[in-house]
């Protein structure tokens, strides 16, 4: 036994010699896995937002369509997996037709080799559908938000984003949105915004100039969703290097932290100073507006600018809400317009006047500030037409409101048949198995109110 175990030893030591003489081990080999390696993970982060999203959805609105909501974000990241695996990616990065469309590399053909990158790419398409989920909560139809699903991530979000990453028109004029200010966020928040305005608001919302407050049913599973999109952020922008850059990845993440930070501070005080009290679902999504403020440059401002961004983005947040809310009247129970749509125009302007390298701010004029106004509005007027010609259309076919009943009654049940809690029952901790329910929950509780009545005059029982 002595022999055998320095022997066994011996082995494990000397099989990685062996592997790496005939793998042949290179530093370039190992800087590509270790790349590859970073991008994964990140594309992991990215995937647990989706959790963080259908958290602060759900809290944010009523518990009678929180199963609803669920269902939403479980089928937006089940159907943009395997459509952005179909036509999205092609469209994105296939070879550039006149700058505007990608034209092959469907099912990636031709891009065996990228499969990493197509993983971190398609959890991105996901994220710009789901900001649509939030805004149309609560009197949507199922199907046809699925519907809407499938063009936004098959062919509206693919075009944008080849546009900006794929080779298109905006990357040669110069357009700088280094991880979806405007590629993901704002292209998810001007379907939201079409698809509202299609919607109309909840029942209740307006009564006549009345605007009235649709509280969620459960702020702290919300504050739980904030906290994991802000993680998950930092492989959002962090993972966008494409690298394990040492040089560049840490300070993604910094300006990624300090922003989030700044955009709370931004917005609990500036709540505070117009409404004499820290607003605790302005505040969350204070932390939001920054993260998306700062998406945009997050590799080309400095720490400072990202603080300077992000403190603005929680201020713009706040005035965002207010406008949406009570003046134009667009019923956002989450705030995925305020917070994805605005911020993201702020956060993509912002690299013209912060980025170190041509900002206005660092004395390189108004060239970038200009190419990135220009962006925008091409953004805006390619979603905004699109969704709102396929959302007429499942409008003028199928119908995109569910009815009034069923609004009202919640749509857990009237599209899933069962309901995210389940009050009656187990508010009492009942169990079900009748031998135990007859000592024990409910039962007991009957038992009692029986005695109770046993105990009380005979006119009285009667009575009741």
């Amino acid at each position: 036994m002595k022999k055998i175990i320095p022997l066994f030893l011996f082995s494990i030591l000397a099989f990685p010699m062996i592997a790496s003489a005939e793998t042949a081990v290179t530093a370039e080999s190992v800087l590509q896995s270790l790349d590859m390696a970073w991008i994964m993970i990140a594309a992991f982060l990215v995937f647990f937002m989706h959790a963080g999203f259908a958290m602060v959805e759900s809290g944010f609105t009523r518990s009678k369509n929180a199963l609803n909501i669920l269902m939403k974000n479980f089928m937006t990241m089940s159907i943009a997996s395997v459509l952005y695996f179909v036509v999205g990616y092609g469209i994105m990065f296939g070879t550039s037709g006149g700058g505007i469309i990608g034209i092959d590399g469907f099912l990636l053909s031709g891009h065996e080799d990228q499969i990493g990158f197509f993983v971190f790419q398609a959890v991105f398409a996901a994220t710009c559908a789901t900001i649509i989920s939030g805004a149309v909560a609560e009197r949507i139809k199922l199907g046809s938000y699925l519907l809407l699903t499938v063009v936004m991530t098959g062919f509206i979000y693919p075009v944008v984003g080849h546009w900006v990453w794929g080779g298109g028109w905006l990357s040669e004029l110069g357009f700088v949105d280094f991880a979806g200010s405007t590629v993901v966020h704002l292209t998810g928040a001007l379907g939201a915004i079409v698809a509202v305005m299609f919607l109309g608001p909840r029942l209740g919302k307006y009564s006549g100039k009345t605007v009235n407050v649709i509280p969620g049913h459960n702020i702290p599973l919300g504050a739980l969703g904030v906290f994991i999109l802000w993680f998950g952020w930092f492989g959002f922008n962090g993972g966008s290097t494409l690298a394990a850059d040492p040089s560049l990845v840490p300070s993604v993440i910094a300006t990624t932290l300090l922003s989030a930070s700044a955009g709370i501070i931004g917005s609990g005080f500036y709540s505070y100073a117009k409404f004499k009290r820290i607003d605790a679902s302005l505040t969350l999504n204070g932390a939001l507006a920054g993260l998306v403020g700062i998406t945009a440059g997050t590799a080309n401002v400095s720490l400072i600018g990202a603080i300077i961004i992000g403190l603005i983005a929680g201020v713009i947040l706040v005035e965002a809400v207010q406008f949406l809310d009570r003046v134009a009247r667009i019923d956002d129970p989450v705030g995925a317009i305020a917070v994805h749509g605005v911020c993201g125009i702020w956060g993509t302007l912002a690299v013209g006047f912060f980025s170190v390298e041509g900002g206005l701010f660092y004395g390189d004029g108004l060239s970038l500030l200009g190419i990135q106004a220009v962006g925008i509005l091409a953004v805006i007027a390619w979603t905004m037409l699109t969704t709102g010609i396929v959302v007429f259309i499942i409008k003028s076919t199928v119908g995109i409101r569910v009815s009034r009943q069923e609004e009202v009654s919640g749509l857990d049940f009237s599209e899933h048949g069962s309901t995210a809690y389940e009050s009656s029952r187990g508010i009492f901790n009942e169990n079900y198995n009748p031998r135990v329910d007859a000592d024990f929950g409910v039962g007991l509780l009957h038992r009692l109110d029986s005695l109770n009545n046993d105990q009380k005059p005979k006119k009285e029982r009667t009575a009741q």
